[in-house]
């Protein structure tokens, strides 16, 4: 079942548009520039966005939040800056080193930015510890290029509403990028629908009642 319906013939398209007449425009991802949403989406790996934004702030605090300040910082410094994200030397590693093959490889940030999306895939997911939802949150919201992000409460969710359980991130990003028509705007907002939907409704321990999607839900907990 390769199509993302449902056993009643609803498709991701259908959960969008319930998604969004219920709760919302998201306005997703919170950033003042496309280099802070790079980094928030590096420092967010295994930690709440709430620690993020302690480590964001100490950032601002001692003017470091640029490509440039940030690729000059001493590793230990930046480490003890982004302290409050957790494992917070792997991320200092992290952020230096994939900012040092930003600076080596396209020269700056900007000209980074500018790389088609299928080149900045291939480029971000060589990187140490730069997963594919990584990769995938900085080209969508910092890039703004087409691509969507895959986390656990998408699988949670799809599985619970009927969709094929056995689909792999690939073919899920690249069938939920079809559906939406690589519409960048409905590909951030779909992915913050789905936040929002995890975290107030479709939790682990399922909350159905007043739930948006639980009249045609197939409830597959």
């Amino acid at each position: 079942m390769n199509s993302l319906k449902n056993k009643n013939n609803y498709t991701v398209l259908d959960i969008y548009n319930i998604l969004y007449n219920s709760f919302g425009p998201q306005g997703w991802w919170p950033g003042e520039s496309k280099f802070e949403i790079l980094v928030g989406a590096i420092l967010t790996q295994n930690t709440t966005w709430k620690n993020v934004e302690k480590s964001i702030t100490n950032l601002k605090k001692r003017n470091l939040m640029s490509f440039e300040m940030i690729l000059n910082l001493d590793e230990k410094d930046l480490a003890m800056v982004i302290k409050s994200s957790g494992f917070y030397n792997q991320k200092a590693m992290r952020l230096k080193n994939i900012l040092l093959e930003i600076k080596s490889k396209y020269g700056s940030f900007e000209d980074f930015l500018k790389i088609e999306k299928d080149d900045a895939r291939k480029f971000l997911l060589s990187q140490k510890g730069i997963g594919k939802e990584t990769a995938d949150s900085i080209i969508l919201y910092a890039m703004e290029k087409p691509a969507f992000v895959v986390d656990a409460y998408t699988f949670r969710i799809f599985k619970r509403f009927g969709f094929n359980t056995d689909m792999d991130y690939e073919l899920i990003k690249n069938k939920v990028e079809e559906y939406l028509n690589g519409d960048v705007k409905k590909l951030k907002e779909f992915h913050a629908l789905l936040v929002e939907l995890a975290k107030t409704y479709c939790k682990k321990v399922p909350k159905c009642d007043n739930c948006p999607l639980e009249p045609f839900c197939e409830k597959n907990v």
